[in-house]
């Protein structure tokens, strides 16, 4: 297995939140079972480089790819990824790396080849079948949050759901942080309703009006989650949806959430 795919630091936060491996048959027990660190590596091959699950080298990475994929469709049903990306928030809030006051939102399209439920064509010409990740971010560009729909769905229309699926974030003493003070977005947010229902939540908006010239000034703070996007699409595989199952490809858009949320707290 190649120890670059996954790190010390990184297995000692997932191998707990693993489910245990089932007990082995006492006759006919077949092959032994790929060990959970190598199949994780080989989620981290294709996470990385973009290849085909089929085309996983078994003698480079220590696992086949149909196996990295079982696993990956194994650990996304039972919750690993989401409470992954908890545990490494919670952490980077203890460090103090973590500016949960001032948040932002937007949207960013990805081609879809294989289609999907959440898959629809875009408003273009063309019509090609895309999809949507919605992200949110602290004030450094720290993922809380990335949500998956069709391409042809507008941006606030997940602004909600967004901010419902931010986990408890701990890591200090007193109740744990579920949502921003301050939220700020561009002017295709730009909507009283919703101006309306964030103030209802205790959050302030801070969303550029639209009719307006450029200039807002709420650009100096919002351009991190422009940034943040690109940190997430470096993950080759995220860069065009190939999963025509939802849930698969929010099962690798989590874990790249971490990664970056680990490499934040290596700095730290």
């Amino acid at each position: 297995m190649r120890d670059d795919l996954v790190a010390d630091d990184l297995w000692e936060r997932v191998a707990p939140l693993l489910p245990p491996a089932p007990e082995r048959r006492r006759r006919h027990p077949g092959r032994l079972r790929v060990p959970d660190r190598a199949a994780l590596a080989g989620i981290m091959y294709v996470l990385r480089t973009g290849v085909a699950w089929r085309d996983v080298p078994a003698e480079t990475v220590g696992c086949s790819g149909v196996t990295a994929w079982r696993r990956l469709h194994d650990w996304t049903e039972v919750g690993v990824w989401p409470r992954l990306h908890a545990a490494l928030l919670a952490e980077l809030r203890r460090a103090d790396s973590l500016d949960l006051d001032d948040c932002s939102v937007d949207g960013s399209p990805v081609r879809a080849l294989k289609g999907g439920i959440t898959s629809a064509p875009r408003p273009s010409p063309r019509a090609r079948p895309g999809s949507k990740h919605h992200l949110i971010v602290d004030r450094h560009g720290t993922p809380l949050a990335v949500t998956l729909t069709g391409g042809n769905r507008h941006d606030i229309t997940q602004l909600l759901p967004l901010l419902d699926v931010i986990p408890p974030i701990r890591g200090r003493r007193g109740r744990p942080r579920r949502k921003p003070r301050r939220l700020y977005a561009h002017r295709g947010y730009d909507f009283d309703k919703y101006r309306r229902l964030l103030w209802k939540r205790g959050i302030k908006p801070l969303i550029a009006r639209r009719g307006v010239a450029n200039g807002s000034g709420l650009g100096k703070v919002r351009w991190v989650v422009e940034r943040a996007f690109a940190w997430l699409h470096q993950f080759k595989r995220l860069r065009i949806r190939y999963e025509r199952r939802a849930d698969l490809h929010q099962g690798l858009l989590e874990p790249a959430c971490s990664l970056i949320c680990l490499r934040r707290l290596r700095t730290s």
